[in-house]
């Protein structure tokens, strides 16, 4: 019997949280006795954690990673409010779009010293969610694995400091072969340390769950209807998908645009659908313990990101036969079979304009990406035989 311990952040609703949820329930208990670390116990996922996990009680210290600098401040952790303003200062001094990342990189870094480590020694641990400072610097493991979820070559980061932390691991997992090859791009020295493993998708349960009986202004909407699923973030281009809708209102089509979700762009993306007069017709429904209805009452699930490593909702809107729209990020081919079981577009506004209409314009087209999803078996729950066989 194998220790295993398995980390990450919280269980709050986003497409990570529900790959991780999904491999948890098809993990092999017979031969693995599994430990959950969670920085924080929040999320609404976190009740649906299988029994067999053994989630680990929770940290005041590595609690803090989710919580706000005040509430950091309240909880008598001065020192560690002082590392995140600071981090925030380090970040803002360079010239990153983004300066999320970084600012993550130098929070774990400063902190470290001040950080308890587990005491128990494992076979294994696992970090699920970059950064990976946790499993690399404060757990005893045998054998070390990271999780990449994201396009790394588009995430601006310090590279200095993640190759360091980087190298602490035995193995990297990309969950998708273009994720992986985008991620060499970046980091061509850790090649020899990469796998794929794509994340472990539960056909059956959002089939379920997409019947379930919700209150959805959907239900009633006679327009033709688009739906996002996403973080509010620049990375998911939500802000690309206002402006798309207003210039295809402006070509005289009817449309509603759905977004279930949430995120620290809220308040942006409302000032621009007001700026934009689409407050009837980009609709934000805000967090949903349950997306798949609203998945399912959509005539087109469209996915407008800058860059994704695999996109979760994709595949979960492909199980529920969903005609599907995605931008041209750099690994979107791994996702969608242009034209088969989804349409791929140009990343740009222009380019989801030209691809909605196009899917709009052809209900041939729909109907036969619907067929093409229907015939597909999206159970893939061997992939973690590879992780198995790993270990």
């Amino acid at each position: 019997m194998r220790n295993v311990l398995i980390a990450s952040f919280d269980m709050e609703l986003g497409g990570v949280e529900r790959s991780l949820l999904n491999m948890l329930h098809e993990f092999d208990y017979h031969s693995n006795e599994v430990d959950l670390m969670l920085y924080r116990h929040q999320g609404e996922l976190l009740e649906f954690l299988p029994d067999d996990v053994h989630l680990l009680k929770e940290s005041p210290v590595y609690k803090t990673y989710r919580m706000p600098i005040r509430a950091v401040i309240k909880a008598g952790k001065i020192h560690l409010a002082a590392i995140r303003l600071f981090a925030k200062w380090k970040a803002a001094k360079g010239d990153a779009s983004e300066n999320g990342y970084k600012q993550m990189q130098f929070m774990w870094k400063y902190a470290l010293p001040f950080l308890p480590k587990r005491k128990k020694k494992y076979d294994v641990a696992i970090s699920y969610l970059w950064p990976h400072y946790y499993v690399a610097k404060k757990v005893n493991a045998h054998l070390k694995i990271a999780w990449v979820h994201t396009d790394f070559s588009m995430a601006e980061t310090d590279v200095e400091m993640d190759i360091a932390m980087w190298k602490e691991f035995d193995y990297i997992v990309a969950v998708s072969k273009k994720c992986e090859l985008r991620f060499l791009e970046k980091y061509p020295m850790l090649r020899k340390k990469m796998m794929v493993i794509e994340n472990i998708t539960a056909p059956g349960i959002v089939r379920r769950l997409a019947t379930e009986k919700v209150e959805n202004p959907m239900d009633t909407d006679t327009r033709f209807k688009l739906v996002t699923v996403a973080r509010l973030s620049h990375a998911k281009g939500i802000d690309q998908a206002v402006c798309a809708l207003r210039l295809i209102k402006d070509k005289g089509y009817n449309f509603a645009w759905y977004v279930v979700g949430y995120g620290g762009d809220e308040a942006m993306v409302r000032e621009l659908i007001a700026k934009e007069n689409l407050e009837y017709d980009f609709i934000l429904l805000g967090k949903k313990i349950n997306p798949y209805p609203f998945m399912k009452a959509a005539d087109i699930y469209v996915q407008p990101s800058r860059y994704e490593g695999k996109a979760v909702t994709v595949g979960e809107a492909q199980i529920l036969a969903r005609p599907v729209l995605i931008t041209n990020y750099p690994t979107a081919g791994s996702q969608v079979d242009d034209g088969v079981d989804g349409v791929i577009c140009d990343l740009s506004v222009e380019g989801i304009v030209d691809g909605v209409v196009r899917v709009y314009d052809d209900p041939n087209l729909r109907k036969n990406l619907q067929t093409n999803c229907e015939k597909v078996n999206y159970h893939n729950h061997t992939e973690l035989e590879k992780l198995y066989h790993t270990i």
